[in-house]
């Protein structure tokens, strides 16, 4: 678009990744450049920036105030994380349009660099809901006399990072619920459900192992299934607006009565979503797997196991089962090591220590003058012969036993 003799009015970024993504956390330093390019001299009052990021949110509700009355309530919130303007070119005074101060820049391409820094604090991951947004963007004004400022604006991209290395997000998730249905004054079995995952800690792209196992003592035809949500809340006013999305999901075989159907690692993939945001005031996005029962003509069993999306991937020497709990309880493989059926007795204490070094240990030692005859005293000859006494021989019987056979107490009758 030529403005003037503007030609154009871009905005790049100095990118950390190899991906040429402008993408930062808390803490990192944003620095990039004001790309001016003109088809002639021009003269400007000032070339400034405008870096913000906040969370905002949204949303309006019709209410009723009587017959024929209504009304719309708005809902509006926002937090902002950081403010920072500079100026390039130029100064401050927008509003003098006096020859004084003006600078003039020839034709051709102009790069102009700026940088600032991102808060220590948390900063929540950006965002794009359906009733409110995380967004984080800079802005570049190019102020000329006695015409219109031309403005562009860019966004970049904010990760606050969730390690899943986490022993909190490693843990494992488990549930179990039982159904029975009723119809008048028939009941028939139960329909049982137990579920359980890895981790509650995942990245976009990996799949979620999911070992189930659904019993069905009912009279109906059922369908195991399993789903993930994105769970989107916005508060503000004191109120608050959900909106539940599916992300995933997957479907196991019809169950007839009297069946039972197991699921030992039934894989789940997630697709690209967005990290759950867990810091902001205003918006969270939570995720959680939904593993249920579909039962026609009644309300559905389920289990929701909380899930927490991430931007750290699991480390890659950890297990395939990412936690000292989950590996006790899903992999007992080790237990099946056969170990000896009699250990093994130790080494005599004649093949360790010889006579002769034994009868050397025991000659009297050189010692100070103020310590002879302490050291040649019957305590240190009995300590001396103490420590270089052989071991007793090793018996898995006893010598000493407490108590005979006869008396030792026998465990009651069942």
């Amino acid at each position: 678009m030529v403005l003037g003799k503007v030609k154009s009015l871009t905005i790049s970024f100095d990118c950390l990744n190899d991906s040429n993504v402008p993408v930062y956390s808390s803490g990192d330093t944003v620095s990039g450049r004001v790309n001016l390019e003109v088809t002639g001299e021009i003269r400007v009052k000032s070339l400034k920036i405008h870096a913000r990021g906040h969370a905002k949110v949204r949303w309006t509700e019709s209410r009723n105030a009587g017959s024929n009355t209504a009304y719309t309530q708005n809902y509006t919130e926002e937090v902002e994380y950081f403010n920072h303007k500079d100026i390039l070119i130029g100064h401050e005074r927008d509003d003098d349009n006096s020859e004084e101060g003006f600078h003039t820049i020839h034709s051709g391409r102009h790069e102009y660099a700026f940088s600032f820094e991102l808060p220590q604090t948390p900063l929540a991951t950006s965002f794009e809901g359906r009733h409110g947004s995380v967004r984080y963007w800079v802005k570049a004004e190019l102020h000329r006399p006695w015409l219109l400022p031309v403005k562009l604006k860019k966004e970049f991209t904010v990760f606050e990072h969730i390690d899943i290395n986490t022993p909190s997000l490693l843990s494992p998730q488990a549930g179990t619920k039982e159904k029975t249905l009723c119809c008048w004054f028939c009941t028939s079995g139960p329909i049982s459900l137990s579920a359980k995952i890895e981790r509650k800690g995942y990245t976009p792209g990996e799949s979620i192992q999911i070992f189930a196992e659904i019993e069905n003592c009912s009279s109906r035809m059922v369908v195991p299934k399993a789903a993930i949500y994105q769970t989107q809340a916005f508060y503000a006013k004191g109120k608050m607006k959900e909106v539940k999305q599916l992300v995933a999901n997957l479907r196991g075989e019809s169950l007839s009565s009297g069946k039972t159907e197991t699921w030992n690692g039934k894989l789940l993939k997630i697709p690209p979503v967005s990290p759950s945001i867990l810091d902001c005031s205003i918006i969270r996005v939570e995720y959680s797997l939904m593993v249920y029962v579909d039962i026609p003509g009644a309300m559905d069993l389920f289990l929701n196991l909380p899930l927490v999306i991430g931007t750290i991937p699991l480390h890659p020497f950890g297990s395939r089962t990412s936690s000292v709990s989950s590996q006790c309880s899903m992999n007992m493989n080790w237990l099946g090591l056969s170990l000896p059926e009699r250990p093994e007795a130790p080494p005599s204490y004649a093949e360790v220590v010889t006579e002769e070094q034994r009868r050397n240990n025991l000659a009297p030692m050189n010692a100070c003058d103020d310590f002879e005859r302490a050291l040649q005293g019957p305590l240190f000859a009995y300590i001396q012969e103490f420590r270089f006494l052989p071991p007793p021989l090793y018996s898995e019987i006893d010598p000493n036993p407490d108590q005979s056979a006869d008396d030792r107490p026998s465990c009651p009758s069942r």
